[in-house]
């Protein structure tokens, strides 16, 4: 008797779950009024306002939203209307079937509720990500939404990862990834750090600017030994400087995905033993010019990411290890194989157990055309990647706080100087020299004062001119004539 009353009590909460996702759209006045919207993948308010003919602030204000740029599928938002706009149909669940685990061997169905991704529904059925991926054509594993039916294979051949380690990769290696070899640290205060075109003709520059870490790029090929890098590392220490190593390879060269990313680790830890201060595994790998066609995940990069660190810490455990920046982007509108917006990527970084391999999670800031204490009003619309708070907030709640952000490249672009932009670029054109100044002198204030903010590093401090459509040199901070009006806003921003 227990038993049956459990289970009708564990029914009537599933119908009630159910019952609470549909909204009920209220009546719109021609005048003004509200009515209900249930988010979907790939939903933000700026989308969502766009459809409603309202506006991302009036969103926030209605449903008492802190952070404009995080909102969940499933979430139910009151949308305020008027001038006769028309809300959509509200999306209604499927129906609800029995969401018990079954015994191992077969199928059962199981309904998605709030606070569930797939690695948690895989470990408690015995299953794995990839196994329920594949049953429901789940093209990006990041993407389920509360009251979903899912079909669940039990009992399959791939084990539930043990040990530490985390599940496997789609689209690219096999196997769980391997448990870390020590626990995640990155302690310590702000500190600030400039990227350079690679030598340090500009460290009294750097200095002036309070700045006490530089950045350089290092590519590696297949087969390439470590011994190039030490002059790098070697050279910084002698002027003062921590340096950071973002280390990337060629995307060409990745077909035997795990004998490659076994190569670059062993790389990586002959870096590490020159000593580095802080190594930055890969480059924006959501991109297909860093990874290759067809494999994007950030599982799959995470797969690597377990490898890099272990092999780092196991040669120093002093290196700070930083995940592979992102590039900021809502250009995908999700995740594919062929590219993926940021936040999809790290939440399935995230899901792939990628807080186990990282002492800071590395982010790009460098779109910005309004004063970084702004969290809303740009021109362009409320996409988080605009804001400096959107980016600070979107990565480090996307881990739970559970590590602080590393700008590995944080800039403003201006064309003052330059005599224009790529036609690309055009979107800064109106940026003064003095605005691109103050703008990183406060994002460097706010970053430190946040406490959620390791290390923030100045895209950049001595490129010049263009290259293609890349408008280096206006964001460099040493302007075309020289000058460098951004050092003393930087300088007492970490003073």
């Amino acid at each position: 008797m227990f038993i049956k009353w459990r289970a009708l009590v564990f029914a009537l909460l599933v119908l009630a779950l159910a019952f609470a996702m549909v909204p009920t759209p209220t009546t719109s006045a021609q005048d003004g009024g509200s009515t209900t919207y249930v988010v979907q993948a790939g939903d933000n308010l700026y989308r969502i306002s766009l459809r409603f003919n309202t506006t991302v602030a009036a969103l926030v204000a209605a449903n008492n939203i802190t952070n404009p740029s995080v909102i969940y599928v499933g979430q139910v938002l009151v949308i305020p209307t008027g001038g006769g706009a028309t809300a959509p149909a509200p999306t209604q669940p499927p129906s609800q079937p029995d969401s018990q685990p079954q015994p191992s061997g077969g199928t059962t169905t199981y309904v998605v509720v709030s606070g569930d991704n797939l690695s948690r529904i895989a470990q408690r059925f015995g299953s794995t990500v990839v196994a329920i991926a594949a049953a429901n054509n789940i093209a990006n594993p990041s993407l389920i939404y509360a009251g979903q039916v899912l079909t669940i294979p039990l009992g399959g051949s791939t084990p539930v990862p043990s040990g530490g380690g985390s599940s496997a990769p789609s689209g690219g290696g096999t196997g769980t990834n391997p448990p870390p070899v020590t626990s995640p640290g990155a302690g310590g205060g702000f500190e600030l750090g400039g990227q350079t075109t690679g030598g340090l003709g500009a460290v009294g520059v750097m200095q002036s600017a309070g700045m006490s870490w530089v950045k350089t790029q290092v590519r590696w090929h297949r087969g390439d030994g470590a011994g190039s890098v030490s002059g790098i590392i070697n050279d910084a220490h002698a002027n003062g400087l921590r340096v950071l190593l973002t280390v990337v390879g060629f995307s060409g060269e990745m077909g035997d995905y795990e004998a490659y990313t076994n190569e670059f680790a062993a790389y990586l830890g002959q870096v590490a033993a020159l000593g580095p201060d802080a190594v930055e595994v890969w480059n924006e790998p959501n991109l297909t010019r860093e990874w290759p066609a067809g494999a994007v995940s950030g599982a799959s990069y995470t797969r690597m990411l377990s490898k890099a660190y272990n092999a780092i810490k196991s040669a120093n455990g002093n290196v700070m290890v930083i995940s592979a920046a992102p590039a900021p982007t809502g250009f995908y509108g999700g995740c594919s194989g062929n590219g993926c917006d940021d936040l999809p990527f790290i939440q399935q970084m995230r899901a792939a157990g990628a807080a186990s391999y990282m002492d800071c999670i590395g982010a790009h800031y460098n779109e910005g055309i309004i004063s970084p204490d702004q969290r809303t009003g740009d021109p362009r619309g409320g996409h988080y990647t605009r804001y400096f708070y959107g980016m600070l907030d979107t990565y480090y709640n996307a881990f739970g706080g559970a590590r602080k952000v590393c700008f590995t490249e944080l800039g403003y672009l201006s064309p003052e100087g330059l005599g224009g932009l790529p036609g690309p670029f055009a979107w800064a054109q109106n940026t003064t020299a003095a605005q691109h100044a103050e703008w990183l002198g406060r994002a460097a204030s706010l970053a430190r004062t946040s406490g959620r903010v390791r290390l923030m590093v100045v895209w950049n401090v001595d490129f010049q001119g263009t290259e293609g459509d890349d408008p280096r040199g206006g964001y460099a901070i040493i302007r075309p004539d020289g000058s460098c009006p951004a050092c003393g806003s930087l300088a007492a921003a970490v003073r």
